[in-house]
């Protein structure tokens, strides 16, 4: 009976040291592997370029308080750094966010030089190819054949058809169309694409007829 117990021990011995040996290479595996992802995971991290902080952009429902606190400055110095009189900011205007950021201005938004009379109008956008057109301005310019015109639709009563213009955001044009919703201080620009003309949306702007 004795002799039958220690077997038994001996056996019940050989197989923990058995079942001890097959766990350490998992258990070597799962640990390596764990090693392995956290090198994985701080590479990424750190390979994230964040971007520069310098110009901000604004988009629809921007306001300057909001844009200040974000990025931890004053209103005061917000507006200074910009050269802004009032809060008024319009989608896709760029603003700096520090003294030493300077902004390179597009020439479409720099008036041209000499006399002018300016206006603030209200601008949206059209194409050659709305519903009910047939690419011929009220000037007699096929944008059809020639979508690289820059031509404006305007109220004749307060810019003449043939007017050379100067739009902000826009650059030189001539006043080329009319339409039926456009009265007073509002123009439309021609754009020739449909996304082109609606990422322009509506605008408030500053127009200079050149002659």
């Amino acid at each position: 009976m004795k002799i039958k117990i220690a077997i038994f021990t001996l056996f019940l011995l050989s197989m923990t040291f058995s079942t001890a040996s097959a766990v350490e290479p998992l258990l070597g595996q799962y640990n390596l592997a764990n090693e392995d992802m956290g090198e994985n995971l701080i590479y990424e991290e750190s390979s994230v370029v964040l971007p520069d902080p310098s110009i901000h952009t604004v988009v629809d429902g921007d306001n300057l308080y909001d844009i200040a606190s974000t990025y931890n400055i004053s209103v005061d110095l917000l507006m200074e750094w910009n050269g802004l009189a009032d809060h008024v900011i319009y989608p896709k205007d760029q603003l700096v966010l520090s003294s030493d950021t300077t902004l390179e201005k597009h020439p479409d938004t720099i008036p041209p030089e000499g006399p002018g009379i300016e206006m603030t109008v209200e601008a949206t956008a059209y194409t050659a190819y709305c519903y009910g057109c047939i690419g011929i301005t009220a000037y007699g310019i096929d944008l059809r054949s020639n979508p690289e015109e820059k031509v404006i639709a305007v109220d004749p009563t307060v810019i003449p058809l043939g007017t050379k213009v100067w739009v902000e955001g826009y650059g030189e044009a001539i006043a080329g169309d009319t339409g039926g919703a456009i009265k007073g201080n509002r123009i439309d620009v021609f754009i020739p694409t449909y996304d082109g003309a609606i990422e322009w949306g509506r605008q408030e702007i500053t127009l200079k007829i050149m002659e």
